[in-house]
């Protein structure tokens, strides 16, 4: 249950609930006006998916310390340990087959990309507004600062921090939690 604006939350952390957008960008956005409103001082943020419910403390203080040593945005990455194909769309090519084989990526130089994310307040802020309106989408807010072309830092990842969309990732976040973590 969310605690309404401005009350406390059972740990007695302020809480400000701010409605969701159309978009993930929009959401952030708000919440990101919203916060900076009623935080004015505020020198980082850290940006979250409720989808990843399982982030161990040790992460988001990973992130918010490397934020805090003077990167300006930050985020959590584990390796990447399928294959990756990069692919096309394969015309006339029927039913059965959809996509033909571009690329096969090094995975050595991937990384699969968690939250929080972690930025000086004002360079998410100058992100978000150098996008505003443009019609572009970026999957997170890395890619916005990206897009500014800062660099955005890699702090090590947690596999707990798994992000929950399908059914088997329920199951597993079930079992994770049932054998503690």
């Amino acid at each position: 249950m969310a605690a309404a604006p401005g009350s406390a939350d059972p740990s007695g952390a302020a809480v400000l609930v701010v409605p969701g957008a159309a978009t993930r960008r929009d959401s952030v956005a708000a919440g990101l006006a919203a916060g900076l409103e009623a935080l004015p001082g505020c020198e980082v943020v850290l940006v979250h998916d409720a989808a990843r419910p399982l982030v161990p403390a040790d992460l988001v203080v990973r992130v918010d310390r490397a934020v805090r040593s003077g990167h300006d945005a930050v985020i959590p990455v584990v390796p990447v340990t399928d294959t990756v194909k990069r692919v096309a769309a394969a015309p006339g090519a029927g039913s059965a087959v959809t996509h033909v084989v571009e690329s096969t990526p090094d995975r050595d130089l991937l990384r699969a990309v968690q939250t929080p994310q972690g930025f000086r307040v004002g360079v998410l802020v100058d992100a978000h507004a150098a996008v505003r309106g443009d019609g572009s989408e970026a999957t997170d807010d890395a890619g916005l600062v990206e897009a500014l072309g800062l660099p955005v830092w890699c702090v090590p990842g947690d596999e707990r921090a798994m992000k929950i969309t399908t059914e088997r990732d329920l199951r597993v976040a079930e079992m994770l939690l049932r054998e503690g973590a």
